[in-house]
């Protein structure tokens, strides 16, 4: 039997399990925080992976994989290096060792997702639909024994019969990898079933290689002591906690549960410094506030429509600003060091109007945005619809865009976060400069809020 030899050290560990859009790096840093061993992150398709770029962010101090649309998929940094693990979602040998090689200097190990029972996962042959097929399970994870450097290890469910699932962990181990996680449910079981403790522990009978027990939040783990009552119930090497940790990450705190009000400004602290999108930061906090939600606080956090707000709905306004003002002034000197690798807005900027102006998605009404207020006024001219310009500048990963109408150029010299913010700044450029309303709060547009009323359901598709 091939075992890898760079083997991370799978007995006796807390562990953070894979968790969808939960995982991701400020929880990851939290739960490392509060006493986590090892920490995974969400599942990541192998597709969408083998399509990103590594990038070296030089102004969080991250390593970012970056997709073509310019979205980060996977972002990690060196406090974690040793002991994150990268879950993958594949059902396919070669794309998964394509994967992994594309991010083995940055993990600490690879592992592959054989267990979640969601469509999304099973429709591709991924997740829990490799169960019913050993023989491909068996060629992903001997290609990545044999092709990565780094210890490899895969996450399952049990099969209905236990004589079915002992057949196939043994099948598993004799692949080569250096642990399994076992979800103590078959696939078809959700968390209100009980956890098959009894099955977990008879893999861990059978097997030599180290046994994660998983599946024990909502039967066995409130507080930091049951975790190892569920592995003394499973007999499990190591217990890797799913939604106790989502609930509260500092159920890995030996001194016990930190409250939760504490435990979120420490995560959104988190968000701030490594740039984490709004939205999954707000997703991760709501399954923090869980019943809450209704409370004077979780109103404010579903209201919040960017991290800015997020801080401000829990007493962290300043943090935000004093954070954001540090990363623009590294941005500042890493440009200035480097102005040779400044991408200009456009080769020729002569007669281009040019404001210093930032898009506040705060200052105007939902369904209302500048881009859109262009859009109508050009067509209430009998103007050809405005053409935007937008490029990103590689050493911030920041963005400006250019907007042409009537043949004249309009732009901001403030750069972006995102495309789509910097051309809603461009359009503003124009508006402002034409005299004519952008759609702020306080604002009429009157035919635009008829076009709204007469098409209620239509999708401005980034408009």
């Amino acid at each position: 039997m091939i075992v890898n030899s760079l083997s991370l050290c799978y007995h006796n560990k807390l562990i953070l399990a894979p968790m969808v859009r939960v995982g991701t790096l400020p929880m990851r840093l939290l739960a490392l925080d509060y006493g986590a061993d090892i920490v995974y992150c969400e599942e990541l398709i192998d597709l969408k992976m083998l399509q990103c770029k590594r990038v070296v962010n030089e102004v969080l101090c991250t390593v970012d994989f970056v997709a073509p649309d310019d979205r980060v998929v996977f972002r990690t940094c060196e406090r974690e290096q040793n002991r994150v693990v990268f879950q993958m979602g594949t059902s396919d040998a070669e794309r998964a060792l394509a994967v992994a090689r594309l991010v083995e200097n940055d993990v600490a190990g690879i592992d592959v997702n054989m267990g979640c029972p969601k469509e999304y996962s099973t429709k591709g042959g991924m997740g829990a639909a490799l169960l019913s097929d050993p023989d491909k399970i068996e060629e992903i994870l001997s290609t990545l024994v044999k092709g990565t450097q780094k210890p490899v290890t895969c996450k399952i469910r049990i099969l209905p019969s236990l004589e079915d699932t002992l057949s196939l962990v043994k099948r598993i181990e004799r692949t080569g990898i250096s642990a399994i996680a076992v979800h103590g449910r078959n696939r078809d079981e959700r968390p209100q079933h009980p956890v098959s403790c009894e099955v977990i522990r008879a893999i861990a009978k059978t097997l030599s290689i180290p046994v994660i027990a998983n599946g024990g939040s909502h039967d066995h783990i409130q507080q930091h002591l049951d975790i190892e009552d569920f592995r003394q119930a499973t007999a499990a090497s190591s217990v890797m906690v799913a939604r106790a940790a989502m609930w509260n990450p500092s159920i890995f705190l030996k001194d016990g549960l930190r409250p939760l009000e504490e435990v979120m400004q420490k995560y959104i602290r988190y968000a701030v410094q490594y740039d984490n999108h709004y939205t999954n930061t707000k997703y991760c906090l709501c399954q923090m506030l869980r019943e809450q939600l209704e409370s004077p606080q979780g109103r404010l956090l579903h209201a919040a429509q960017s991290s800015q707000e997020i801080c401000e709905a829990f007493g962290l306004g300043a943090f935000y600003e004093e954070t954001t003002r540090e990363l623009d002034a590294r941005r500042a000197d890493l440009l200035a060091k480097t102005p040779e690798a400044v991408e200009k807005p456009a080769e020729d900027t002569s007669g281009i109007i040019k404001m210093a102006i930032k898009f506040d998605r705060r200052a105007y009404p939902p369904q209302i945005t500048p881009k859109m207020c262009l859009l109508e006024w050009c067509r209430r001219e009998k103007l050809p619809q405005p053409v935007y310009e937008t490029v990103q500048r590689p050493i911030d990963r920041m963005f400006c865009s250019v907007v042409t109408v009537a043949e004249q150029k309009y732009q901001s010299t403030l750069w972006d976060k995102s495309k789509k913010l910097a051309e809603q700044t461009a359009a503003i450029v124009c508006l402002r400069s034409q005299g004519l309303p952008e759609g702020r709060l306080g604002e009429e547009s009157p035919s635009l809020n008829k076009r709204k009323r007469e098409a209620p359901d239509q999708d401005p598709g980034g408009i």
